[in-house]
């Protein structure tokens, strides 16, 4: 390798997009990456229509890519971008539980899933193991998958809410963030009826008796995002 060849793989920065949708999250995490040698963000996205956008026309080298977002969650981009970009790698940044997401977003697709609440160098470790084609999950979610393994896939504790499909799961967080059932419709651009639909299966998943006790459940949740329901 001549010199000038040697100096273009120095300089080589890996190019991210950031779909978040808040802004403020997407600040923080800008700052964060583009202050490194070897990162830099590319663009931004708060929504799926934004971010199929900007994979089309930016070709960032890595997606980060949020759970909660306008419209179509985070699963759902994730396997839209598994369709259309193939194995583009994509680390999922989120708030939410991973005892409920991360396996969800493993299964779609993703390359890792990390929760916001982990150190900051943590989100640069994890950007950085995918980028060398490795998968990256919290030590503790790694012990749980081996737990798991080692028992033959017997979990200690189990939520009702991993007997939720991804779009059940989708529109029982939008009942929580206070969404109503027209709302969440026009979100997901699906029927009401469809909608209406999904509610009466996660009533009987997790054995609710009314939509009163749906909405109740769905908020307590949706506060309590760090394990709480």
């Amino acid at each position: 390798m001549n010199a000038k060849a040697q100096l273009d793989v120095q300089a080589k920065k890996y190019r991210v997009l950031l779909v978040d949708d808040h802004p403020i999250v997407r600040q923080g995490l800008a700052l964060l990456i583009d202050r490194e040698a070897d990162l830099s963000v590319c663009g931004e996205a708060e929504g799926a229509h934004t971010a199929f956008h900007a994979i089309e026309t930016l070709r960032p080298d890595i997606v980060v890519l949020d759970i909660s977002l306008n419209g179509p969650d985070g699963l759902e981009v994730l396997k839209e971008i598994r369709m259309k970009s193939g194995s583009l790698p994509v680390l999922i940044l989120s708030m939410h539980d991973e005892s409920i997401y991360a396996e969800r977003a493993m299964r779609a697709g993703a390359n890792g899933y990390i929760m916001k609440q982990e150190a900051t160098e943590k989100v640069l470790i994890a950007i950085r193991r995918i980028l060398q084609g490795d998968v990256y999950l919290s030590d503790r979610l790694t012990t749980t998958m081996l737990q798991q393994y080692v028992r033959g896939g017997a979990t200690t504790k189990s939520s009702p809410l991993l007997n939720l499909t991804d779009r059940e799961l989708e529109v029982f967080r939008l009942i929580g963030e206070g969404h109503a059932t027209r709302q969440i419709a026009d979100e997901l651009h699906l029927s009401v009826k469809t909608i209406e639909s999904y509610q009466a299966h996660i009533k009987e998943k997790l054995a609710l008796r009314n939509a009163r006790e749906l909405v109740q459940h769905a908020i307590e949740w949706t506060v309590n995002l760090n394990g709480g329901y």
